[in-house]
């Protein structure tokens, strides 16, 4: 297995693995089902179980394998608005915006974009007016703009599993 960080803009953003097809078999197996005991892993992919043991401890090690998540419904728990919000910050807010997204308990995303604004941020609310109290925390540092989301057509998935050798002849990423 060869690890190496892949550079964009001069920063370090990512582990990229070159990946054989039995571990990107282990990871398709696991992304549908992260729960799935080892034995049974070992039985999917067609291989013994010390080895497929070891193969997960090293894409996890390598990062290839960054957890194992939780998938909860938010309006399940009271949270039915969902909305990305793109912010573009004031002068010297920058920073201000991460902080307030890491505060926040209705942001579940804050990622780092380009284009005329800086962030998109996923949050989610009790309602209209819960949502428009969030919002106007991010008002205080800059500028936002809004898109309610009214379904998700295409659910979060992993690139690279569907049998697409993925960039580079087979070196998986993850976004």
């Amino acid at each position: 297995m060869n690890v190496f960080s892949f550079n964009v803009l001069g920063r370090a953003i990512m582990t990229m693995q070159k990946m054989d097809p039995q571990d990107r078999a282990i990871v398709a197996e696991l992304a549908g089902d992260p729960r799935m005991a080892t034995a049974e892993l070992a039985r999917r992919v067609g291989l013994s179980v010390p080895t497929v043991r070891d193969r997960v401890r090293r894409l996890g090690d390598s990062g290839v394998i960054r957890g194992y998540r939780l998938d909860v419904d938010p309006a399940a728990l009271g949270y039915p608005v969902a909305a990305f919000v793109r912010v573009r910050p004031g002068p010297g807010q920058l920073p201000r915006i991460v902080e307030l997204a890491e505060q926040l308990p209705q942001v579940s995303e804050c990622h780092r974009i380009t284009g005329e604004d800086c962030f998109l941020i996923k949050v989610h609310a009790t309602g209209v007016d819960a949502f428009e109290e969030v919002l106007d925390r991010f008002l205080l540092h800059g500028q936002t703009t809004t898109s309610i989301i009214q379904s998700t057509p295409v659910p979060p998935r992993i690139p690279g599993l569907d049998g697409d050798d993925g960039p580079a002849g087979g070196a998986a990423t993850t976004v």
